[in-house]
């Protein structure tokens, strides 16, 4: 007679549910989850401390001196634009607002395409040279401002740049290059060769590679330049003040020390005034938000 064939104990399981977490599982994720709750708590308060101010500026630009007088908290009892009239007409703030934007918009746009050109042959070129003026372009990043306004000084009285737009937009622009070549030239190195073989396959030349294929994946590292090129130029006052003497040539933050001392009285008139200097950087902000984040976390998975 056969021996029986030895007995395996059978060991029951209860079936998997599909989207079931195991008991192990949630009581890890649980922390998880609060620290995610308190990060977006503190963030949102973090907005919510930022916001106020801006909404209590924009609120009280639409108010009366009177009113800000009676009840400096309040809300305005009707939409009165009497004092962005008086700050965009009566106090000259449209001739600092233009000097802003043609200074600003005309020296990020000839810092920014120069240093798309620069920082292209960098990435591209392994040359010693190359590798040399890469350094040297990071070495400006380096470079006190304070240390350069006398030889910029003396470089634009000798050339009848002072007190003109322009000299001040080639230093803006001279000023911003080490930065934006140093931020492109990562972004073009992350870009992989292949494509500009097959593009050089394809019959492009140096321009046309640059121009249709590489120019357009770095446009968030372009958004990403402009924006931070941006903000400090339209906020700087150092600059200004040493290099311009005629205040028909005065930028919004030597403005508005003027126009600080003016209307220093006219509270209504100041907030006007601040409003009109905010626009700008907030349109900018929200046009170019997608972008910025695409820029700034762009290899973060590589």
């Amino acid at each position: 007679m056969a021996a029986d064939a030895p007995t395996v104990p059978v060991v029951r399981t209860r079936a998997a549910t599909p989207g079931a977490v195991p008991d192990g599982g949630s009581s890890r994720r649980r922390p998880r989850g609060v620290a995610a709750l308190l990060t977006s708590g503190l963030l949102w308060l973090y907005a919510a401390v930022a916001v106020v101010p801006l909404a209590m500026m924009v609120l009280n630009s639409f108010r009366t001196d009177q009113e800000l007088a009676a009840e400096p908290l309040g809300l305005p009892a009707e939409l009165n634009l009497a004092a962005y009239q008086e700050a965009w007409i009566e106090a000259s703030f449209s001739t600092y607002f233009v000097n802003s934007i043609v200074v600003t918009v005309t020296s990020v746009v000839l810092s920014t395409a120069v240093s798309l050109l620069a920082a292209y042959a960098l990435a591209r070129s392994r040359s010693r040279l190359m590798t040399a003026i890469e350094q040297v372009f990071v070495s400006g990043l380096m470079m006190p401002v304070f240390l350069m306004i006398v030889p910029i000084f003396y470089l634009l009285d000798t050339m009848s740049l002072t007190s003109t737009r322009t000299g001040l937009i080639l230093v803006y622009a001279a000023v911003s290059i080490p930065f934006s070549v140093f931020v492109l030239t990562t972004f073009f190195r992350q870009l992989p060769g292949e494509l500009e073989e097959a593009a050089r396959i394809d019959g492009a030349g140096p321009l046309r590679m640059f121009w249709s294929v590489m120019l357009p994946l770095v446009r968030p590292a372009v958004a990403t330049v402009v924006v931070f090129r941006f903000v400090p130029v339209w906020n700087d006052f150092f600059y200004p003040l040493i290099l311009i003497r005629d205040r028909t040539r005065y930028t919004l933050p030597v403005g508005l020390t003027t126009f600080f001392g003016e209307y220093q009285t006219s509270w209504s008139t100041l907030f006007a005034g601040l409003v009109i200097a905010t626009i700008p950087l907030v349109l900018l902000f929200l046009v170019a938000t997608r972008q910025i984040i695409s820029g700034l976390t762009s290899g973060m998975g590589k």
